[in-house]
């Protein structure tokens, strides 16, 4: 992708992006509800996060960046911890502040869902809080379908927020369906 004269890439998150990743994650904490944790994370904690993201499999984080600079990054990672959900995933994007608009968050769902395909993975879920007509709208252009909506579910910033759950069908079609 181009935008003005710097090509974007999409890559594998390592360990120099910590500082940034953490950086655009606080900035969902401290100032939307999209994110349930109500207080900032600190780079050493989320060095776990990241090792829980290799470059391949199931789970994955994905950076893009421009000119050194990282602009928002993709996951998947597990639904569930019970083994029984293993081939499933939620999948999630964040944007740095000033980034959003721009096409990112479909460049790097397609990263995503393109690396996925070739993983044992039968299901995408994404938790979005509501209301959020951009992330309702990128991921039903990703082919997420609405699983039902869980109602004042979470309290942050003094409001209870409601959830919408989206899932996405991945890998090949059942038996029958």
């Amino acid at each position: 992708m181009r935008d003005g004269t710097t090509a974007i890439r999409v890559r594998p998150g390592v360990y120099d992006d910590l500082v940034a990743l953490t950086g655009i994650y606080n900035h969902y904490v401290v100032h939307t509800p999209v994110t349930f944790d109500i207080a900032p994370v600190d780079v050493d904690a989320r060095r776990a996060w990241l090792d829980a993201h290799p470059a391949t499999g199931r789970h994955r984080l994905l950076v893009a960046e421009e000119a050194g600079t990282v602009l928002g990054y993709a996951t998947s990672g597990p639904f569930r911890d019970k083994q029984a959900y293993e081939t499933s995933v939620e999948t999630s994007v964040y944007l740095a502040p000033g980034h959003t608009g721009r096409g990112l968050g479909g460049l790097l769902y397609d990263a995503l869902f393109e690396a996925l395909a070739t993983e044992d993975v039968h299901r995408a879920y994404a938790g979005i809080t509501q209301p959020n007509a951009a992330s309702m709208r990128l991921h039903e252009r990703f082919g997420f379908r609405p699983a039902g909506v869980m109602e004042q579910v979470g309290r942050k910033f003094g409001a209870f927020w409601d959830v919408a759950w989206l899932e996405k069908r991945l890998g090949r079609p059942e038996p029958g369906r």
